[in-house]
């Protein structure tokens, strides 16, 4: 066993990373031909259900369908005249990037997969080091461990699906104001822009560390230059974000198009809501989920306060949490905001979390074997919940993935 760890730890963290990657995606595979084998006649995948199908499942799809034919000019309307689901949803680089490798690997669905586990690795690398500094080489690779293998979520890093693209551009630009190497943001950030939603939640964060950096001025130096560039950089996150609003209207000719094409998938929800109002679908939802739960809907309010308040202490002032840095903590409690502002909590809520990925290094800090080695194997095992439900069993709204 020594001499196993001895030459684990002699590796070069790259390689090291790697076999643990193929390692886990090996894992999450035959979790995914589990849940083909096990796909019956009540799922929404049939009986006939493939590795390849399951890959290609739902935002697959969309994905799928912008590479091939781009973004409708006339947005779809519904029978009630609503504008219904459509592409303007999904952002351009995702596809784009899966297309071009298409070209030249046989076809999306053979390129999908491949894009999504090439970022997911290069994903790894950049946590590795974005973490080595603040907790050590040990802690930083179990918390690699835990973002490759443990939780749900861990198979978007082989379907057709751009959360593992974004988790990249995002673990870059957050290394890069870790070590105030204030250029790449202007690179990553109209990568993460157009990858998914979520950038306007690093303009959020920029503007606090901003804040952060005035008030202690006095112990850490603050140049003219890096106030400069973290201004800078806010602003373009928020123009990002604001932009494929403005892309969206100017194509289909309706200036609330895409917030309109948002606003369809909660309307298959909960149906005319009318309109978008902020942190108003949270609540929407939480009194949807209690109606079908069976339960009062103060009683999900009142968890909803007080997920919010735990989350608000961990990142204040757990130790484990604060030892990770100000820039991820200040990215968490950012994203976090932001998701309570804009998303409608429903299926796909452990999909969206998967952005706050960095705090696996508070969990990988304890060194205790059994502490490790117990939330990687709870890890695992749900992610074969997840594929399982999702996926082999899926047939209902509340089974989206």
């Amino acid at each position: 066993m020594r001499s196993l760890r001895r030459a684990a730890i002699a590796l070069p963290p790259a390689v090291a990373i790697a076999l643990m990657y193929l390692l886990s995606r090996a894992v999450t595979t035959g979790f995914l031909l589990g849940a083909a084998e096990l796909s019956g006649p009540r799922s929404r995948f049939g009986v006939d259900a493939t590795l390849g199908t399951l890959t290609m499942g739902w935002d697959a799809q969309w994905y799928w369908l912008i590479a091939f034919s781009g973004y409708p000019a006339e947005l779809p309307l519904d029978a009630a005249g609503h504008v219904a689901q459509n592409a303007w949803a999904f952002m351009p680089v995702y596809p784009v990037i899966t297309g071009a490798v298409g070209w030249v690997v046989g076809g999306f669905p053979v390129a999908a997969p491949l894009v999504s586990a090439t970022a997911g690795y290069l994903a790894c690398l950049v946590l590795f080091a974005l973490l080595r500094r603040r907790i050590g080489r040990a802690a930083a690779m179990w918390a690699v461990a835990f973002f490759s293998f443990a939780g749900p979520m861990a198979a978007l890093f082989q379907l057709g699906y751009a959360e593992s693209l974004f988790q990249l551009w995002l673990l870059l630009a957050l290394l890069a104001v870790e070590r105030r190497r204030w250029w790449w943001l202007y690179l990553w950030i109209p990568l993460m822009a157009f990858t998914r939603p979520g950038v306007l939640a690093f303009s959020l964060m920029l503007a606090l560390y901003g804040i952060w950096r005035w008030l202690r001025r006095q112990r850490d130096d603050l140049q003219p230059r890096e106030i400069a560039h973290v201004v800078a950089s806010g602003l373009l996150a928020a123009a990002c974000g604001f932009a494929w609003p403005v892309i969206t209207g100017i194509v289909t000719g309706d200036p609330g198009a895409y917030l309109q094409t948002e606003l369809a998938w909660r309307r298959s929800w909960i149906g005319d809501h009318g309109g978008f109002v902020p942190f108003d679908g949270t609540m929407q939802a939480a009194v949807l989920w209690s109606g079908i739960w069976g339960i009062p809907a103060w009683v999900c309010l009142a968890g909803l306060a007080a997920i919010v308040v735990l989350a608000t202490l961990l990142l204040v002032a757990d130790r484990r949490v604060r030892r990770l840095g100000v820039p991820i903590r200040l990215w968490s409690a950012a994203y976090v905001l932001y998701l309570l502002a804009v998303f409608f909590p429903q299926s796909s809520t452990f999909r969206l979390l998967v952005l706050l990925s960095p705090l696996w290094g508070a969990v990988a800090l304890p060194r205790a074997l059994w502490w490790r080695i117990s939330v990687l194997v709870l890890g695992i095992a749900a992610q074969w919940w997840w594929i399982h439900t999702m996926y082999a069993l899926g047939s209902t709204f509340a089974q989206i993935p």
